[in-house]
């Protein structure tokens, strides 16, 4: 059994469920408050902090694990990244009072006090640039602490940056960029074993759902006089799948897998083309 430590709560954690759903580990609980709930077959979910996840899998308590790579990261635990789930995407950052007049960690002098909710990759990124500060950890709301006169200068996460401009505060510095990954203990070797091969099944699996999750699957029915011009419409993965239409006379069908985002254009184009029958679907997995 494969044991798998999930965060608890917030939208980390939806996102986890929803995207193991999506891979066929839908997660089975048997109340709100359990501890832990089956995933079918060999998988086995825990529920804990996201912040306590690095400590689990690096101790054995669990074989993998989901949570945010800053997490990871200032935990200082050494974990192997094995799937970017590509959700839950922030930035760490330096930020200062906008009266302050620092718009640069540069523009730092003295040995000012940071708050912070990452006292430890705080104190190794001005180590790193060779700034001298006071780390003050906190445990969450480090925004405000200018303001209370706590410290002068705040190190926390931010997506959009709106909560540090509401709070008067302007980045600095970028310490580092995080989204959810799946991560597991640096084994001392990589023996065939049915854990091993159960945690590559599970990272195929998330994958080829996160793979689909921006791609989408277009038929169309296209002028055989114009598959060359289609064909720099519609690359595909390989190129697009040209199939004969029974009775179709002058016209084939043609399947390929495209971007989301540019659909609407596809579609515009191949019409311009000549093009009947466009059909466009979701894919729920891709594997290359």
């Amino acid at each position: 059994m494969l044991r798998i430590a999930l965060p608890n709560k917030g939208r980390l954690s939806e996102d986890v469920r929803g995207l193991f759903s999506d891979a066929g580990l839908e997660v089975r609980i048997v109340g709100d408050r359990a501890l832990s709930a089956s995933l079918g077959g060999e998988f086995e979910a825990i529920f804990v902090r996201a912040q306590d996840i690095p400590e689990f899998v690096a101790d054995g308590a669990a074989d993998a694990g989901v949570t945010g790579w800053d997490l990871v990261c200032e935990s200082g635990r050494q974990l192997e990244q094995l799937l970017d789930l590509e959700f839950g995407r922030c930035r760490l950052v330096v930020a200062a009072r906008e009266e302050s007049g620092i718009a640069s960690v540069e523009q730092i002098d003295g040995s000012p006090r940071v708050a912070t909710p990452f006292p430890s990759l705080s104190r190794s990124y001005f180590d790193r640039i060779g700034r001298k500060v006071e780390v003050v950890p906190v445990s969450g709301a480090a925004e405000i602490a200018p303001h209370l006169g706590i410290a002068d200068i705040v190190v926390d996460l931010t997506s959009t940056g709106s909560t540090f401009r509401v709070n008067g505060l302007r980045e600095v510095a970028t310490i580092l960029e995080s989204t959810a990954r799946l991560v597991t203990a640096r084994a001392q070797s990589r023996h065939a074993d049915e854990k091993t091969h159960a945690l590559t099944e599970l990272v195929m699996a998330l994958a080829s759902v996160i793979r689909a999750r921006d791609k989408r699957y277009l038929m169309a029915n296209v002028p055989k006089a114009r598959l060359e011009q289609v064909r720099d419409v519609l690359p595909g993965l390989k190129g697009p799948t040209v199939v004969d239409i029974l009775d179709g006379g002058s016209y084939v069908a043609v399947h390929a897998v495209v971007a989301a985002s540019s659909v609407y254009r596809t579609i515009a184009a191949l019409k311009a083309l000549g093009c009947e029958g466009i059909l466009v679907t979701r894919i729920e997995r891709l594997m290359p």
